[in-house]
């Protein structure tokens, strides 16, 4: 398993990026970058006066911790004020909002990392269906099954040494480093 990046440093470079952070900077100014991860971590800025609109996340609740200006955020309908330090969890399937003040507003936020996209195969006519030849070769690839896509567990496809995830399901090294692909 490839080493984690050092949990020290991000303080620093956090720091940094805030700082040399213009006026007028916005979006992510930090993640989470390490592939093989099961936490996604975002440090946002939000120029002065700026709004993020309404918006309703469905799946996933979040933790939001401001860590310089200040702000509003209201979250179904109640509003708090915003400022260094201030933590808010924002609940899944609520809508929520925010309003930078005078200074911007920086802030991190954390939930559980999204599953990956999965590219599932068409569902076969039903003439190919019927055929004998495509129910022996369906079953002799994924035992009987009638949907497409990959395992739901893709581990095998990412470098033990640099997270990086092989683009082919067939791979048995890594493209960027060569060492060998779990089994």
């Amino acid at each position: 398993m490839a080493q984690p990046p050092p949990a020290v440093g991000v303080l620093a470079v956090v720091t940094g990026l805030i700082a040399a952070a213009r006026d007028d900077t916005a979006g992510a100014l930090w993640r989470l970058a390490p592939v093989a991860r099961q936490l996604d971590a975002n440090v946002i800025r939000v120029p002065p006066g700026e709004r993020v609109a309404p918006h309703v996340e469905p799946d996933l609740d979040v933790l939001l911790c401001v860590l310089h200006g200040s702000g509003e955020l209201t979250v179904a309908g109640g509003t708090d004020h915003l400022e260094p330090g201030g933590l808010a969890w924002l609940p899944r399937g609520t809508e929520r909002s925010l309003v930078a003040g005078p200074e911007g507003l920086v802030h991190l936020t954390a939930h559980r990392r999204r599953p990956g996209l999965a590219i599932g195969s068409a569902p076969p006519s039903a003439a190919a269906a019927a055929s004998p030849s495509h129910r022996r070769s369906r079953a002799a690839t994924d035992g009987g099954a009638t949907d497409g896509g990959e395992p739901a567990c893709l581990l095998y496809r990412v470098c033990s040494a640099c997270d990086r995830p092989a683009e082919s399901s067939d791979a048995r090294f890594c493209a960027r480093c060569g060492t060998r692909l779990p089994d």
